[in-house]
């Protein structure tokens, strides 16, 4: 059984991409899996001045629960095409801490929004930049249309073709991490 850390990029508190997160997690059997919901994990805006006074320990701390998984589980919110401010800082504080925060880490990258392009420049963006930092990208997943297909009440994806998409991701990457 593999450890697994799950969280979106998002600080929004009716986060589509944290539901999102949660849903996934629960359909994942035969691995632990911990969600983590990033607003918990307080950082000022990343600057240089501000590293001159030392990493945050919220930052430590996320690191250390990183380096203590085998795989990730990250949805990725979109603002104009690429992904949060917010998730940018943590990735920009993570990453001076240690560049290669996500060193041999495998990650299944998803994204969701209401509109039906479901957050794909957000997810193509962190495509291109979580492996800088040692990430292995597994398997992606983009969820269009979040409210039209994503039953809150039932917390179920309401569109079976996109069940059965995400079925077939989430059992490709349940036994990649094996």
């Amino acid at each position: 059984m593999k450890k697994i850390l799950a969280f979106s990029g998002s600080n929004s508190s009716t986060s589509i991409n944290h539901k999102l997160v949660e849903f996934v997690a629960s359909e994942i059997k035969d691995h632990e899996v911990k969600v983590v919901n990033l607003v918990n994990y307080s950082m000022p805006m990343y600057s240089e001045d501000e590293e001159k006074n030392g990493f945050p320990g919220m930052t430590m701390g996320l690191k250390q629960e990183i380096s203590e998984v085998d795989a990730l589980i990250i949805s990725v919110n979109e603002h104009n095409g690429s992904w949060s401010a917010f998730f940018k800082n943590v990735i920009d504080w993570l990453s001076r801490l240690d560049r290669n925060f996500l060193e041999g880490k495998k990650i299944l990258l998803m994204s969701t929004s209401p509109g039906k392009r479901g957050g794909i420049g957000s997810l193509d963006y962190a495509k291109n930049v979580l492996p800088r930092f040692g990430a292995e990208i597994i398997e992606s997943f983009s969820f269009p249309s979040f409210y039209d297909n994503f039953s809150i009440e039932s917390n179920g994806i309401t569109d079976e073709t996109l069940l059965l998409g995400l079925n077939e991701v989430l059992s490709t990457f349940a036994h990649q991490i094996k």
